[in-house]
């Protein structure tokens, strides 16, 4: 598995800054109103993002162990402790949770800065069952934290977070979850599939069979097999099961262009 390096460290105060801002103008209507997230209200979007905040220090900084029991599915544990969060949390006012999310985050960036980012760290699910460098986790982090801003911002009808500066870090960590997604495809070693993701921020990126996997590259292949074409707004959605994500532009092998389509860069 090759991992494409992501910067995101520098980003987390900024994308924090937004959030705050934000939440602290909402009104009541606003805070209650119904995101993409399933039941979830914006509230309880800002809740889940707390949570994000302080369960990673708890567990990475403080070393609290905190995860499913054997035999538990992640997902479905991490189901049940985000529900149980967000129960609790409803008995906070808007201004208190905003607050918290902003102190908490203000802490999580000083955990940042103490991080070897070259060192390897624990697995990202999505991308691979391997270690994964430290900056991929962070950006991983990041991701989520941008999403989750993203679906606020959709439900009170505020613009997101599209410049490529922070689109672009994003998309580069979601397309780690293109090999992932190829695996269960039958290929001959050297087929190759391209990605372009058109727009600000966008890229191109290829998957390559080689030593029976799927490995990353940036940049076209010459002669992919398939290719997948998508938007910026589009791709992100589509990363993370987003219920207005389009199908994608896929020219070539079919199977090869749906696999890739259905790359999930999310915990489900």
């Amino acid at each position: 598995m090759a991992w494409l390096r992501v910067e995101t460290v520098s980003l987390f105060p900024d994308v924090r800054r937004s959030l705050t801002d934000l939440l602290r103008e909402l009104g009541p209507s606003e805070w209650a109103a119904p995101t993409v997230c399933g039941e979830w209200r914006v509230g309880d979007i800002a809740a889940h993002l707390l949570d994000v905040d302080l369960g990673k220090l708890s567990r990475a900084r403080d070393g609290v162990a905190l995860g499913p029991p054997p035999g538990v599915p992640l997902a479905a544990w991490l189901a049940d402790h985000s529900q149980a969060w967000i129960s609790a949390c409803r008995r906070l006012s808007p201004a208190v949770l905003a607050d918290l999310v902003e102190a908490a985050g203000q802490r999580f960036d000083d955990y940042l800065a103490t991080l070897d980012l070259d060192a390897l760290g624990e697995s990202v699910s999505w991308a691979s069952p391997r270690p994964a460098p430290v900056w991929m986790d962070v950006a991983r982090e990041f991701s989520e934290r941008w999403v989750h801003q993203q679906q606020i911002r959709e439900a009170v009808g505020q613009p997101g977070l599209d410049d490529a500066r922070l689109m672009a870090p994003v998309l580069g960590t979601f397309v780690h979850a293109v090999p992932v997604a190829l695996a269960g495809v039958a290929a001959p070693e050297g087929w190759a599939v391209n990605l372009r993701v058109e727009g600000e921020g966008g890229s191109t990126w290829h998957a390559i069979r080689w030593h029976s996997e799927w490995d990353l590259w940036p940049g076209p292949h010459s002669q992919p097999v398939s290719e997948v074409r998508t938007t910026t707004d589009n791709a992100w959605r589509l990363f993370t099961n987003h219920p207005g994500a389009v199908a994608p532009q896929v020219t070539g092998d079919p199977l090869l262009g749906a696999a890739l389509a259905q790359a999930t860069a999310i915990i489900a």
